[in-house]
């Protein structure tokens, strides 16, 4: 018996997998410990060509945001 397209591309219950064939990510290293991904809607990322952009507009807006004040300098 042939198997579909539909089939094929179901779920299964459960999958099994080898992990005695797993390697460590060659990419963590590169990864900075702090780092956040934020996912940008496209119309958005349209207007940045990479993420220094980003983070140099978003640095500018924040200095520009007035200095909080912490609950603990309002109680005093």
């Amino acid at each position: 018996m042939r198997r579909t397209r539909k089939a094929k591309a179901a779920m299964r219950a459960d999958y099994r997998f080898d992990y005695s064939k797993a390697r460590p990510n060659r990419f963590a290293a590169g990864i900075k410990k702090e780092a956040v991904s934020v996912i940008l809607d496209p119309d958005v990322a349209e207007a940045f060509h990479s993420s220094e952009g980003v983070n140099a507009f978003l640095r500018s807006v924040i200095s520009t945001l007035p200095k909080r004040v912490s609950k603990q300098a309002k109680a005093s």
